[in-house]
């Protein structure tokens, strides 16, 4: 296992690398310009001069590869740079709203699992029933919601036409402070929709697993040795039907985070979406490097989690092969 950790840290190195100098090199030929950004209403009364010295004062006067190579070397040593649209240190921008998302994409994202794993097992307890069409389709459904659509309906439905959740932000409006019962209250809206995105893709995996683990020997066994279904179905199949879940967690961290950007932007939910976009149509570079390597990093700790699991809940599989 650490053999196979520390072959994905080498690999991760180049991988951020290449990540972080791409970035630098699209935000370059971005049509964006940082320095009006940066201004905001004043640089329309501004003259050349004084724009140029802003430029300058900036940084953004030099070669894009300069620029990147200035904000490596100070993030190696622990300086991720001045946001310049946010007026604040990068770690401080990232500390105050990574938590939020972390909180958002946890909750969606064990909530998902839980649900899918829940449907697809009921569906596959018995194919081509009732209960299995009504599961598939309305997978198949929500696999082709775009899930800022089901954000909007779910505002619409809960926020608007039921009054019974908040349609967005972490506290009520009167609030002066973060109370747990508010957060609670608020994530559940954003957390759902988020979940509802990805519960598709693990209800039909676990339905097809388990589906297939029903008709293997093993379990053809347990049921001969007199094995009630419940314990067939939960003890013996379940466990293999959901090993080609375990390959689905790193896959779907990509989704997920694309997700929580959408739906923290409708939601008005204080994670980094709204920092991500500022820093895009700002041409923030060393914000937009920071969040792309955050983003990147969590893509290589989903696909690295995927295989740990795998490697340690099926058997035939071993670390050395991998």
């Amino acid at each position: 296992m650490a053999r196979l950790v520390g072959r994905r840290l080498l690999f991760a190195a180049p991988v951020l690398l290449v990540v972080t100098f791409g970035v630098f090199a699209v935000a370059a030929a971005s049509p964006f310009d940082p320095v009006k950004a940066y201004a905001g209403t004043a640089a329309l009364r501004a003259d050349g001069q004084t724009l140029d010295r802003l430029r300058a004062n900036l940084g953004v006067d030099q070669p894009f590869t300069s620029r990147w190579w200035h904000w490596l070397t100070s993030a190696l040593s622990g300086d991720l740079g001045e946001s310049s649209v946010l007026r604040q240190p990068v770690t401080q921008v990232i500390g105050e709203r990574l938590v939020w998302s972390a909180l958002l994409c946890a909750v969606a994202f064990a909530a998902a699992v839980l649900a899918g794993t829940v449907l697809g097992v009921l569906a596959a307890r018995r194919p081509g029933s009732p209960l299995d069409r009504v599961v598939t389709s309305l997978a198949y459904s929500l696999e082709a919601a775009p899930v800022f659509w089901l954000a909007l309906l779910a505002i619409w439905l809960f926020a608007l036409q039921l009054d019974v959740l908040p349609a967005g932000g972490l506290t009520d409006t009167a609030s002066e402070q973060v109370t747990a019962g508010q957060v609670v209250s608020h994530v559940v809206l954003p957390a759902g929709v988020l979940a509802v995105s990805q519960l598709p893709w693990f209800a039909l995996y676990v339905r097809q697993g388990v589906g297939d683990a029903l008709s293997e020997d093993p379990v053809r066994g347990a049921r001969a040795r007199g094995l009630n279904e419940h314990t067939v179905l939960l003890g013996h199949a379940l466990r293999s039907g959901l090993l080609p879940v375990l390959t689905l967690i790193g896959s779907r961290v990509p989704e997920l985070i694309t997700g929580a950007l959408l739906v923290e932007s409708v939601f008005s939910w204080p994670g980094i979406a709204a920092a991500t976009v500022e820093a895009a149509t700002a041409v923030d570079f060393p914000l937009l490097a920071a969040l792309t390597t955050l983003a990147t990093a969590a893509v290589l700790v989903g696909n690295l989690l995927a295989d740990l699991l795998y490697g340690l809940f099926d058997p035939r599989v071993k670390f050395s092969d991998m």
